[in-house]
């Protein structure tokens, strides 16, 4: 592991083993739906396809050939794939038409890198479709235990991307037309555990170096802060806040942007214009 990586590829790699055993896809199945949808919209035919962090498979295309890739080696074998890390080079250049990363972008190491590897990956006017968790997943958690170690906060907690910060690494990764948006799905838990129990499930567990254990003090206090946080039916609502990437592999033939001074009216013309006929 590098010195500046923020993840322990070792533990990802671990912790992806464990979860393949007793794997909970309900949010990676959410966001493959919207990746699907967004497919709609588009009126070509891709042929081959990169599943990016495949866990155990998922997604399809009808009529594609779809190699898909996982940093977990029990995950890999289930989808039929290899292992491999998502910001590590694997595939020659211009090798696909269509990448696709669902649930994964968020705990790999050199995001940019990762991006930047399947722009390469892709043909000219290919496709990436991505979707991860971003900033302001696991709000009401992240509150339980601020208060639950108020006086010595551990690091339990990835850092996240914003949406306007995905959109800028599209565009330094190299995609052309990078559009970034984001969804909030809401999830209502009985417990605490039962929370930590799809955590482990999605592979979402603490994956920084050196964790600093969970002592039963503490998870006492979480847990009832997060109850204390429940509706009126017992259960508390915890947030996934799910941000989707579209970016293209540059071609001649995609729109460009007008050139800067190009313009043939004013506009302040126009909102002059504008005003004089309100008046």
């Amino acid at each position: 592991m590098g010195e500046s990586e923020i993840f322990d590829r070792a533990l990802r790699r671990k912790r992806r083993d464990r979860a393949a055993s007793r794997y909970e896809g309900f949010v990676r199945e959410h966001m493959i739906e919207a990746l699907h949808e967004r497919l709609q919209g588009v009126t070509r035919q891709f042929r081959d396809v990169l599943d990016l962090g495949s866990f155990g498979g998922g997604f399809d295309l009808p009529g594609a050939t779809i190699t898909r890739l996982d940093a977990g080696q029990a995950f890999a074998a289930a989808a039929g794939g290899i292992q491999g890390e998502e910001d590590m080079p694997r595939f020659p250049d211009a090798s696909f038409d269509l990448v696709v990363s669902a649930g994964v972008l968020d705990s790999v190491n050199d995001v940019p890198g990762a991006l930047a590897l399947a722009r390469r990956a892709l043909r000219p006017d290919g496709l990436f479709l991505g979707a991860f968790l971003g900033a302001g997943t696991l709000a009401t958690l992240r509150a339980c235990f601020s208060a639950a170690e108020s006086e010595r906060p551990a690091a339990r907690f990835h850092p996240q991307i914003d949406v306007r910060a995905a959109g800028d690494l599209l565009t330094r990764a190299g995609f052309a037309l990078p559009v970034s948006d984001v969804e909030t799905l809401h999830v209502r838990y009985a417990s605490i555990f039962s929370l930590f129990r799809d955590l482990r499930g999605m592979a979402a567990t603490n994956l920084l170096p050196d964790p600093q254990p969970l002592g039963r003090a503490t998870l006492a206090s979480a847990a009832r802060e997060f109850a204390d946080r429940a509706d009126p039916d017992s259960r508390t609502p915890e947030r996934f806040e799910i941000i989707y990437l579209t970016g293209w592999a540059p071609d001649a033939s995609q729109p460009k942007p007008a050139r800067r001074g190009s313009a043939t009216a004013s506009l302040a013309d126009a909102l002059r214009a504008k005003r004089q006929g309100s008046e």
